[in-house]
């Protein structure tokens, strides 16, 4: 009679073979499973990005429909040549724009760079200066004498709309953007901003208008 282990002993091989087959289906299951997940994974990813891009847009064009509005490339178009300041931007600059990017910005009396901030006259002064090539006065009243002047019904985006704010003519200056409206550096205390013309507030110390002039202007003359 056989020792009582020689039966055990004979099927030790099969049943490392079962063993090894077995781990083998596990291993090939993962990675087609880890296979099939990629791309539900990548999927839902960008699902998401895609939420997140348009639940940003509502959420903006909800809140701040005027901002919606300006971030248009039609309603930042000027009606001036684009200046070759630059030689090294790609893109048409322009004084609207180049104002607009500064949305949000503190006020700062003095202030005429984007690294200490503007104040009213400071901000005209750099968007002309960057965007045109202009270099015009530093306060709001020497720039109400530049350029030439524009009637409140013929305004144009880009041209200088002045108030009186301190008990004096042109002691106040923005950009009119069109559609009666005009970005500014409004005082101490508030951060550059678009505000409407037809405000009672702005409506009752309107007093001008003035749209410059470039070098190509003044050579066709």
């Amino acid at each position: 009679m056989p020792p009582p282990h020689s039966a055990s002993a004979s099927h030790l091989p099969a049943l490392f073979s079962v063993g090894r087959l077995l781990k083998w289906v596990l291993c090939a299951s993962a990675i087609a499973l880890a296979g099939c997940a990629t791309q539900p994974q990548q999927t839902a990813d960008a699902s998401s990005s895609n939420r997140l891009l348009r639940d940003n847009y509502l959420l903006k064009t909800q809140s701040d429909p005027l901002g919606a509005w300006l971030d248009s490339k039609d309603s930042l178009a000027i009606d001036y040549p684009q200046s070759s300041a630059g030689p090294s931007s790609t893109a048409p600059k322009t004084m609207v724009s180049t104002a607009m990017k500064f949305l949000g910005v503190k006020y700062r009396y003095g202030g005429d760079a984007p690294g200490q901030g503007f104040d009213c006259s400071g901000l005209v002064a750099y968007a002309a200066e960057k965007s045109l090539g202009l270099k015009l006065p530093r306060t709001a009243s020497g720039q109400a004498q530049t350029g030439i002047s524009v009637d409140r019904d013929e305004l144009r985006r880009g041209d200088l709309v002045f108030f009186n704010t301190r008990g004096r003519r042109y002691s106040h200056v923005g950009i009119y953007l069109g559609d009666r409206k005009f970005v500014h550096a409004p005082r101490t205390g508030a951060a550059i901003r678009v505000d409407s013309m037809d405000m009672a507030y702005w409506r009752s110390r309107y007093n001008g208008a003035r749209r410059l002039q470039t070098q190509t202007d003044t050579a066709r003359r």
